[in-house]
């Protein structure tokens, strides 16, 4: 594998050839014991060899544990000798450099964030801080141990792979194309004005310093490990409980669904294979407003657990007022990622939201963690 030197930084370039080999990678993952993150280091410890060529040596999870992170949620692929996992918060510059410098890092997958829009209206500082600041603060001390250090060898590849979300694109309208890469930013929450900014950070330290970094966009994830406060962990819990159903306005709210597995395996293969500097967009290609949604949640249950849905959906579901600043329309366009690293997802809506359903079935206690809107 050649070597590629930016700015004083040495970062691996991907071979024609890499699907035939193995990148192996030591990889600082934050935001780990979140819905996306758990599932990630499931993901990342199981399948990825097989289906990305990234193989791990060694996985740090790094999780402040607020009320969206749960250790248990990492199972019992976390409790092997190459992962480790760490209590602690990502704008702690002097724990994350140590635990870089400790475990010879070669990539930070930065999954953690402030992510529910309806938290952000009522807290934005929260998301300033932990979006912004701690981006921030993660980019400093990966250019600082990076300046500070070589890597092991010649055929390791260093990078920093930003999470974002479509959110950042604002809001569709009803025949404009899906988002892409080149999609102008126009944020229009308090989140997706924090997931915008630190693109930008994460862009600037591209641009000046010669940090290796990628991001990705990702549409709306769904399937285990949720946290209830979301639509579908939410709707799943109150169909269970008889309801009501609270949809926001008309229920016409358009979103690109993306089964949390195939989000990961693209990550995995963005990690791995992704070009330096770019943007890869990750969607579902599945548009469906909200009250759509809700109706399948309905049906799903009904169909895997017919005894416990009495009521008709005209019955459960309640619209109530919708939320200050709600985007129309999102959809994304995954046309590179499939053309350039050969991702496809593996899930339509339907096998995704049965596996999803019944994952939640199995685990009720998960539903009653919270209560909230959607």
């Amino acid at each position: 594998m050649l070597a590629l030197t930016v700015y004083g930084f040495d970062s691996g370039v991907v071979p024609s050839d890499f699907k035939s080999q193995r990148m192996m990678m030591r990889i600082l993952l934050t935001g780990g014991a979140g819905f996306i993150g758990s599932n990630m280091v499931r993901y990342l410890l199981g399948e990825a060899v097989g289906e990305t060529g990234l193989q791990i040596e060694r996985l740090v999870t790094l999780d402040k544990l607020t009320y969206a992170g749960h250790r248990a949620s990492l199972g019992r692929a976390a409790k092997g000798a190459r992962h480790i996992f760490v209590e602690g918060d990502i704008g702690d510059s002097a724990l994350v450099g140590a635990l870089l410098r400790e475990h010879e890092i070669d990539a930070i997958l930065h999954l953690a964030s402030e992510s529910h829009v309806d938290r952000s209206i009522e807290n934005p500082e929260a998301f300033i801080m932990t979006n912004l600041v701690g981006t921030y603060r993660l980019l400093e001390a990966f250019r600082q141990y990076l300046a500070e250090s070589k890597p092991r060898t010649e055929s390791r590849r260093r990078v920093f792979l930003h999470v974002s979300t479509d959110e950042v694109h604002g809001s569709l309208g009803a025949g404009e194309p899906p988002f892409s890469a080149t999609t102008p930013m126009s944020p229009n929450s308090p989140y997706s004005a924090t997931k915008a900014g630190s693109e930008h950070l994460v862009r600037a330290y591209q641009h000046t310093y010669g940090l290796p970094v990628i991001i990705t966009r990702c549409s709306n994830n769904y399937g285990p490990r949720q946290f209830p406060e979301k639509l579908i962990p939410l709707m799943i819990g109150k169909t269970l409980t008889g309801g009501p159903l609270p949809v926001y306005g008309d229920g016409g709210n358009v979103r690109d669904w993306l089964y949390v597995e195939d989000h990961c395996r693209g990550l995995a293969l963005a990690l791995a294979q992704g070009q330096l500097g770019e943007i890869y967009m990750l969607g579902g290609r599945c548009e469906l407003s909200n009250l759509e949604v809700v109706h399948a949640i309905i049906e799903t249950l009904r169909e895997l657990a017919p005894d416990r849905v009495s009521k008709t959906a005209a019955e459960l579901i309640g619209f109530v007022r919708d939320r200050p600043g709600h985007d129309r329309r999102y959809a994304v366009d995954s046309s590179r990622i499939e053309n350039e690293l050969g991702w496809r997802r593996q899930e339509n809506f339907a096998t995704g939201m049965r596996k999803t359903v019944q994952w939640y079935l199995e685990h009720e206690t998960w539903l009653r963690a919270s209560e909230g809107g959607c």
